[in-house]
């Protein structure tokens, strides 16, 4: 017996359908969104041509949507100029329309194992709105000074039309940085590109070492990728952290604080993401003091980054695991709206008051919601979304987040029931990563999977280290039990 993608994908769409979200597109959105290419790029004085910067971009090998670039300058007194730009999605969804509408109600793209349900139609997300390099595209640039302490001095945002010279992957670009790996063949092609990457890795940790010094968490988390050879699932690998996804991460983090501000200033209400206090800081404050570490009582960021710090240092073959421990602890964020001029409510993990999703608009909804009031914003008009309604959209896309991560988790499970059917018996290391009435979840590392706790249970909490044995797997229904040795 062999599970092949099609089978998985049957799973993930009954899977998506029972929980609310549209596996497929409407006919009337796919036809609204091929209308869109007869269209044409908008033309105004209001855009700016950008075209000539040395723009590139840095995502996965094979990713196809393409959402954000960036380009950066050396300025005097060892401050610099960093300017993101965004693909200009809105321009090419009509608020109301049958596109807006589909991705109204899943709010994100959901990545399965057995494949992408892209939010918009593949059209504009892998296309039209896509930033592929060598297409003329327009955008949102926000527009940043990075002092040489890593914080943002000032911001300007505008509409622009943007040219990506080049399409970098995250393993090639991270393998070059770290010297452990050849330059990627576009810094041969691309004149000034290695000098645009240098300050780029450079400003990245700038401004990572400014948001730990107010408490940002020192986290390193793993996700596990699915592994296809002919068609056939062979493999769940660890997808891991690595420094060209820091250095994006770092500079969207800094653009995405940037817009919230910016919609503050202009009296808009906003769209925040926002992890106001750990979930459960008890059960952080134990893990600690397993360690021999006493953390405050109350939640401290600065306390929490060092005691991090301290065991990837000591640690760092088990710092990946720690991290999972903590982040549940630390349990999910989530969406809420801010009134006009009002500040948000800090993000925990990120060490930012004000955050504001806004680089991803092609996969999450969110960020579009935000571009159509930014472009109003700069339009000089009123702000296309009221405070309430931005309200209701942000529970709606809270709940639908979660409903897609479940989705995903209940593919990759299916997946690796498949994978595991033939080791029933065999012990494991694991870590529970959900305590709640229905049930208790641990993870395994190799392969990286999940599954539910049905023995020896009793006790167990989140972040616990346990040692468990696989009794049974189903990989029609995604399940994979365990018992506790």
């Amino acid at each position: 017996m062999t599970m092949q993608a099609h089978d998985l994908h049957r799973i993930a769409v009954d899977a998506m359908r029972a929980r609310g979200l549209l596996p497929a597109f409407a006919p009337q959105a796919l036809q609204e969104a091929e209308a869109a290419r007869a269209a044409g790029p908008e033309r105004n004085g209001a855009i700016r041509d950008l075209r000539q910067l040395d723009w590139f971009s840095i995502d996965n090998d094979d990713t196809r949507d393409l959402d954000q670039l960036s380009v950066a300058e050396p300025l005097p007194g060892d401050t610099a100029r960093l300017r993101v730009a965004v693909a200009d999605v809105d321009a090419m969804v009509r608020p109301g329309g049958a596109v807006d509408g589909h991705a109204g109600v899943n709010t994100t793209s959901v990545y399965t194992a057995a494949g992408t349900f892209p939010m918009l139609p593949e059209v504009l997300s892998t296309d039209l709105t896509s930033l592929h390099e060598g297409q003329e595209r327009l955008a949102l640039v926000v527009d940043m000074q990075v002092a040489p302490d890593g914080s943002v001095t000032a911001a300007e945002l505008y509409r622009a039309a943007v040219l990506n010279r080049a399409k970098l992957g995250y393993d090639g670009v991270s393998q070059w940085l770290d010297g452990a790996g050849p330059a990627p063949p576009q810094l041969a092609q691309v004149a000034g590109l290695e000098a645009q990457l240098r300050l780029h890795d450079l400003l990245a940790a700038r401004l990572r070492q400014w948001r730990h010094r107010r408490g940002a968490l020192n986290v390193n988390t793993v996700s596990a990728r699915p592994v296809f050879e002919d068609g056939r699932l062979v493999d769940l690998r660890p997808d891991e952290k690595n420094r060209a996804k820091d250095l994006i991460a770092d500079v969207m983090i800094a653009a995405n604080a940037a817009t919230a501000r910016f919609l503050v200033e202009q009296g808009f209400p906003s769209l925040r993401r926002f992890l106001q206090s750990p979930r459960r800081w008890d059960r952080i404050e134990a893990l600690a003091a397993g360690f021999g570490v006493a953390l405050p009582d109350a939640p401290d960021p600065l306390a929490l980054d060092r005691f991090l710090r301290e065991r990837r240092s000591v640690d760092p073959e088990g710092f990946a695991d720690l991290s999972l421990r903590i982040v549940k602890m630390l349990g999910p964020g989530e969406y809420a709206a801010a009134a006009p001029g009002a500040t948000g409510t800090g993000h925990f993990g990120l060490a930012v008051s004000d955050y504001a999703h806004s680089t991803a608009p092609n996969r999450r909804y969110p960020d579009l919601v935000t571009q159509r009031l930014l472009k109003a914003a700069l339009a000089g008009d009123a702000p296309p979304y009221s405070f309430e309604t931005l309200s209701a959209i942000a529970r709606h896309c809270t709940l639908q987040e979660d409903n897609a991560n479940r989705v995903e988790r209940q593919v990759l499970k299916a997946a690796a029931a498949w994978l595991l059917r033939d080791r029933i018996g065999e012990r494991f290391d694991a870590i529970v990563t959900g305590a709640a009435p229905k049930g208790t979840f641990v993870r395994i590392a190799r392969p990286l999977l999940e599954g539910r706790l049905v023995r020896g249970f009793e006790g167990a909490d989140v972040g616990d280290a346990l040692r468990v044995r696989l009794v049974a797997v189903d990989p029609g229904q995604g399940f994979i039990d365990f018992e506790r040795v």
